[in-house]
């Protein structure tokens, strides 16, 4: 296409429709309103394993459920760090923070305690049957999640989704949604 009287080819019509395509705001996630998928699953804290219970977590309070890559890398130790720094901040808005990704169990027993300094629980998801439930694959790995958080409320339903490669933005965007959750009540 021709831009009458510039001498240019408009090519940005189709560089906009990729962009949309390969943007994280393209990313397919659950949307606030809709129905969390309840799961169960093997998970560690301080680490010890135990098997997490979607349902039973959201009868005690709302969750913030977030899904990262892989344990142990740099971008996935840091939002631990800072989940385990906030968590106390959560606990007092009756939250429980729950991360999650493919690693197996033995490696989120380390985890929980190295990265998340035993603040709270991640679960393992191997079979990767959550992450793809909570469209949280990553695009480049479906078997892996990408960096995905959610807060849900006690009636089992989507309050907020946050999607970034930021692991910072996620404590601090999941936190705000708690506090205004909870306003809200």
């Amino acid at each position: 296409m021709r831009i009458p009287g510039s001498g240019i080819r408009a090519a940005f019509p189709a560089a906009l429709v990729l962009a949309a395509l390969f943007s994280p705001a393209a990313q397919a996630v659950l949307k606030v309103g809709d129905a969390a998928p309840a799961f169960t699953t093997q998970a560690a804290v301080a680490g010890k394993p135990f098997e997490f219970d979607m349902k039973a977590a959201l009868a005690k309070g709302p969750v913030v459920l977030y899904f990262f890559p892989k344990a142990f890398t740099q971008g996935c130790t840091l939002e631990a760090h800072a989940f385990a720094e906030a968590s106390p901040a959560f606990n007092a808005l009756g939250a429980q923070v729950v991360g999650m990704s493919h690693d197996d169990i033995a490696t989120l027993q380390r985890f929980s305690t190295e990265a998340c300094r035993d603040q709270f629980a991640v679960a393992s998801d191997p079979q990767a049957k959550t992450i793809r439930a909570y469209d949280a694959s990553a695009a480049a790995n479906p078997q892996r999640a990408d960096r995905i958080s959610y807060v849900i409320g006690q009636d089992g339903r989507i309050k907020f989704a946050h999607v970034g490669a930021d692991p910072m933005e996620h404590v601090a965007q999941t936190k705000a949604a708690v506090q205004q959750l909870q306003r809200g009540k």
